[in-house]
């Protein structure tokens, strides 16, 4: 008897429907054919034992099992739920009638619980859009597939469950999740504020321009000044995440498998802190079945990178295309896959190999030249695409004394939040632009207009303080966005001068 159920497979963060036929003859065999890797090709193992384990009969007959379409690799156990089933239903165990109706995945265990699965969002969307009614899958990932509205969800314990569920002698209920309240309640929920942090203004407000621009910051300081503190707080001022962005980057963490037992739907701008010694693969993305990187699990969020000279420069260099770009191409000589990328680059790192180069109270003990080499280890081209250089300064006892009371990450926000809608509105016709970092020379020339004065500042600034004839554009971009904060139509004089303030690596002799 031939039995057809459904499955699905992830490539990138879009899902592919597998048809898995399953046939029984005459005959005592096991074929497994349509190009499964070795995970799919144990299921025979862990599927005879669940079937033991739960009194169910496991055919002593040739199955023949076909998951199409055959040119396309499937990956990884969770077919085992699905080709469990097409068995199951082949040798009339299960009634078949209503299967072409349900998406079956899960990966089963030899007791036949059902574990958590990778992708499960994605999947769910595809379901929808082929017209499938339902999506019976593991419990642990009832509540993210629940998320895509007009499918119905059924989340099984065990195997045992599904097939009395088909057999219509157990009812499951479908799970609902009321998304737009999900989305609402989460948004805003931050357990850190700006407001714990005392003194650094500097910081502060660097920080509020990079939001409101979307810029990449490079913060050099001395080791305790509060770099990785002020970083963490960054996405509490980032506008909140529209629907279509959180769904999105849920996706994203679906396919990574990142995604918790009780979470649903990403409502919080991702926060990815990857340690220095991470390879170059695991910072973009790829593997022998590409899986998304760490700067595609920062995609609407931030990406933070800390001790940055201490990263390995081949890693550091294949972030270039991916901040140019806002996505990743993984290639492979059968396929290419491509992951977003959009992502906010926040880096810190010690002026020098001691960590005490320009500081106030503390000796530098760096031998000469040797700051200047610590620096080298970040590439031109890469420091090209930071458009904030800001040096941060040990905060002072009075400052860490003081109780008055700090501005809050909500005040903050509302001005990036404004700021934002002035961007938007200006590139509602410019594809590919939504904020003043992503400007290209052409809209640098139409919006980021100077006057006399201002053109007399810069080119001052340009050549009293040595500055490199790239920080011309972010110079501009920067005071754009400072413009904007200030609601102003035009780029005024002081507006380049704090952009001026924050290319200190652009110096000249800056690290003597």
């Amino acid at each position: 008897m031939l039995v057809k159920t459904y499955g699905s497979t992830v490539f990138g963060i879009d899902a592919t429907t597998i048809t898995i036929e399953v046939n029984i003859a005459n005959g005592v065999n096991f074929i497994l054919v349509g190009l499964p890797d070795n995970a799919v090709k144990e299921s025979q193992q862990r599927i005879k034992a669940a079937f033991k384990n739960n009194n169910l009969n496991y055919p002593g007959k040739e199955i023949t099992v076909n998951m199409a379409p055959a040119d396309i690799r499937k990956e990884g156990s969770t077919f085992d739920l699905s080709i469990a089933i097409g068995i199951l239903a082949a040798s009339e165990q299960v009634k078949s009638e209503q299967l072409n109706k349900f998406l079956i995945m899960g990966e089963l265990s030899l007791d036949g619980t059902l574990n958590m699965m990778k992708g499960t969002l994605p999947i769910a969307i595809q379901a929808k859009k082929e017209g499938f009614k339902g999506f019976i899958l593991p419990k642990g990932n009832a509540v993210e597939a629940a998320i895509v509205e007009g499918l119905e969800v059924y989340g099984a314990e065990n195997l045992n469950e599904v097939v009395q569920f088909l057999n219509l002698k157990k009812d499951i209920q479908p799970t609902k999740v009321d998304i737009q309240q999900q989305f609402k309640e989460k948004l805003n929920a931050f357990e850190i504020d700006f407001r714990d942090v005392k003194g650094q203004d500097t910081i502060k407000r660097a920080f509020e321009i990079a939001a409101a621009g979307g810029h990449n910051v490079i913060l050099i300081g001395p080791p305790g000044a509060g770099k990785s503190m002020l970083a963490k707080r960054l996405p509490t001022i980032l506008p909140p995440m529209s629907l279509e962005e959180s769904l999105e980057t849920t996706k994203i963490h679906s396919v990574a498998g990142k995604t918790g037992k009780e979470l649903g739907l990403i409502t919080q701008r991702p926060f990815r802190k990857p340690h220095h010694t991470i390879s170059d693969v695991a910072l973009v993305g790829g593997g022998g079945f590409p899986q998304p990187g760490e700067i595609s699990l920062a995609h609407n969020g931030v990406l933070f990178l800390d001790e940055l000279p201490e990263y390995k420069r081949t890693v550091l260099e294949v972030m270039r295309q991916p901040l140019e770009d806002r996505n990743v191409t993984i290639s492979r000589a059968r396929f290419s896959i491509e992951f977003p990328a959009g992502f906010m680059l926040i880096a810190a790192m010690n002026p020098c190999p001691c960590g005490y180069y320009n500081h106030p109270e503390k000796e530098c003990f760096c031998g000469p030249g040797i700051v200047q080499k610590y620096l080298n280890r970040i590439s031109g081209p890469l420091l090209d695409r930071i458009d904030l250089h800001v040096e941060v300064t040990p905060v002072s006892f009075d400052e860490l004394a003081h109780h008055t009371p700090n501005e809050g990450s909500k005040e903050i926000r509302e001005r990036v939040i404004n700021a934002r809608l002035v961007q938007e509105k200006r590139y509602f016709d410019k594809k590919g632009t939504h904020c003043n970092a992503q400007m290209e020379s052409k809209e640098i020339t139409a919006f980021c207009k100077i006057d006399d004065t201002g053109s007399t500042i810069l080119k001052n600034a340009m050549d009293k303080m040595g500055l490199s004839a790239r920080a011309y554009d972010r110079i501009l971009k920067v005071a754009r966005t400072i413009a904007d904060l200030d609601e102003s139509k035009n780029i005024e004089a002081m507006h380049l001068a704090e952009a001026i303030q924050m290319r200190s690596l652009d110096r000249e002799n800056w690290a003597g």
